[in-house]
């Protein structure tokens, strides 16, 4: 089944008892069971919900994966792998991350005992100066927030299975549609369903998904027993969402390459990160992992100080300055005091999150307007 018809169809079938085609929303906390344990699938919807697994299959599919799980938001998800974790144990990520993931490891699970190498994973092999008997995984962004790093997963994954480590992929910024690490050698994918699959910034939501079954069966016990799990409502409005992805990310994609071509050369721009530019670091990967370079962009502004920053990136008109991405609508985002504010100052500086950096995700709206626009925000 091609990808267009998974997005519409996949894990979703007609209602048995009414023949609704679309999935209903099972606003239900519990399900009626025959006898003590005979439930028929479903016992209490933190732990399973029709519409839920319907959306799982849907995610699994678009993955090329055995097994989905959604979760309650992206950070939710990236709780539950790290809790495969026990103290002791080091992980092997890269340098450039979403804020949210470096808080999320270097202030809760840090405390724990597990430790974190950050590297610039540009060239996969530094991975081997770092492992010893205590790594267990290795956690990559790939095109990476917000430098738009590019990380060969193939590579990746061969020194990961040599060396006995699990390989998770957080696959939001390419979504499904552009990149599936699962076909590379991931064992795990992480996505923040909020920002692409969802795609209209109405839901906050997130997901893993394999195709060993028992690391899932390991990663669903956490899910069940620590409750990260999303409503009903929030299922239905995601699968309603994924029907359009193609559709969204193929728009996405025509407007991010005219506006990163819009800015390339433009005199208030000193430097752009767009994986589309052969000049682009290991645009070579990106363009042998990719089907396409996706809707978002990184500029760093010439010779702007904070107060100049903030001047240009509050003077947009279509673009709304707002956290996210990923969404119908195009945002800018300063990701030094934004997204990216829990991350150190040196640190941040260190992988090129400078304070005159600005993040943009190209929406589907008219590229005339778009490109107007960043034409009066950068005058």
């Amino acid at each position: 089944m091609k990808f267009a018809t998974k997005a519409i169809h996949a894990g979703q079938e007609p209602d048995p008892s009414t023949g609704a085609v679309m999935t209903p929303i099972y606003q239900t906390s519990t399900y009626w069971q025959k006898a003590p344990g005979d439930n028929q699938g479903y016992e209490y919807s933190r732990g399973t919900n029709p519409t839920r697994k319907a959306l799982e299959d849907c995610l699994a599919a678009l993955e090329n994966a055995r097994f989905g799980l959604a979760f309650s938001s992206g950070m939710g998800a990236t709780d539950a792998v790290m809790k495969l974790l026990k103290p002791g144990d080091e992980v092997i990520t890269g340098n450039d991350l979403y804020g949210g993931s470096y808080r999320i490891f270097t202030k809760i699970f840090a405390n724990y005992g597990i430790k974190f190498h950050f590297l610039n994973l540009h060239e996969p092999e530094i991975i081997n100066e770092y492992v010893n008997e205590n790594t267990k995984m290795v956690w990559i962004e790939t095109p990476t927030n917000p430098t738009m790093q590019v990380v060969d997963i193939q590579a990746i994954s061969s020194i990961a299975k040599a060396r006995n480590l699990t390989l998770v992929v957080d696959n939001t910024f390419a979504s499904p549609y552009l990149q599936n690490p699962m076909d590379m050698g991931a064992d795990i994918v992480m996505h923040s369903v909020t920002k692409y699959i969802g795609g209209h910034s109405d839901v906050v939501m997130g997901a893993l998904m394999m195709s060993d079954e028992d690391l899932y069966k390991r990663l669903w016990f956490i899910y069940n027993s620590c409750g990260a799990t999303p409503g009903p409502m929030d299922s239905f409005l995601v699968l309603r969402g994924i029907k359009t992805l193609h559709l969204r990310m193929k728009a996405h994609c025509e407007n991010g390459r005219q506006v990163a071509e819009f800015l390339k050369d433009h005199p208030k721009v000193e430097r752009i990160f767009w994986p589309g530019f052969t000049d682009h670091p290991n645009h070579h990967i990106a363009a042998k992992q990719m089907r396409d370079f996706g809707g978002m962009i990184s500029i760093v502004l010439k010779d702007a100080d904070l107060q100049e920053t903030f001047r240009i990136a509050s003077n947009f008109k279509v673009f709304t300055l707002a956290e996210s991405l990923g969404g119908v609508e195009s945002l800018i985002n300063h990701p030094a005091t934004m997204t990216h504010a829990s991350i150190p100052k040196e640190t941040r500086e260190a992988a090129g999150v400078v304070d005159n950096l600005l993040r943009l995700s190209v929406g589907v709206e008219d590229i005339e307007d778009l490109l107007e626009d960043l034409k009066n925000a950068l005058a």
